[in-house]
């Protein structure tokens, strides 16, 4: 604690850090969230497609930060490869089949400071009606008041890899790459009081 103290009054986490005293609550803002994910396209493209956030919370402990927590849900309606057809397509039953399973959601089951602004999130990740573990490798970029706002706010990455097939989601693997890669960036904010 000494050490983080030191850091943050020598002036070398002050952009990614501001001294809270207690967890705070952000609440995650879709239009500055992107959780994309990409695939190999036998062998030929790497495709990327955007999910979207529903809804999102994230609890940080500025002092305490392996008691952090984070919660979203990503609704099938929202996604967006740019390509509507492949929309259409993702969303059938060989796929994520959206009209049975509407939603991907990530609840956070543990949170590992790694030292500086570098995290290990664990957590279930449930696709397709199917949940397991998923660990996210997270990177604080900033938090403090926003400069427009005013707000206490909050902003990460976050990347991670996956098998699709391990949550049902298997339809032409290999030839289509069964190893979905993610990359996450959001922002949040505290919730005005009403």
């Amino acid at each position: 604690m000494r050490a983080f103290r030191y850091l943050v009054a020598a002036g070398l986490l002050g952009a990614a850090v501001s001294a809270q005293a207690a967890p705070v609550t952000y609440k995650l803002d879709p239009g500055h969230t992107m959780v994309l994910f990409s695939w190999n396209h036998f062998g030929y493209s790497n495709p990327t497609a955007d999910l979207g956030l529903g809804e999102g919370t994230l609890v940080f402990d500025e002092q305490h930060p392996a008691q952090s927590s984070v919660e979203v849900t990503l609704p099938l309606d929202r996604l967006d490869t740019h390509v509507p057809a492949l929309d259409e397509h993702l969303k059938k039953p060989d796929f994520f089949d959206a009209a049975k399973y509407p939603t991907v959601t990530f609840k956070s089951t543990a949170v590992q400071p790694l030292g500086g602004n570098k995290f290990k999130v664990t957590g279930d990740l449930t696709v397709h009606g199917v949940t397991r573990p998923i660990v996210l490798d997270a990177t604080l970029n900033k938090v403090g008041p926003h400069p427009m706002s005013k707000a206490q706010s909050i902003g990460f990455d976050a990347t991670a890899s996956l098998k699709r097939s391990d949550f049902g989601v298997g339809a032409y693997v290999p030839s289509v790459s069964d190893e979905i890669t993610i990359r996450i960036t959001t922002e949040g904010s505290v919730p005005k009081a009403k």
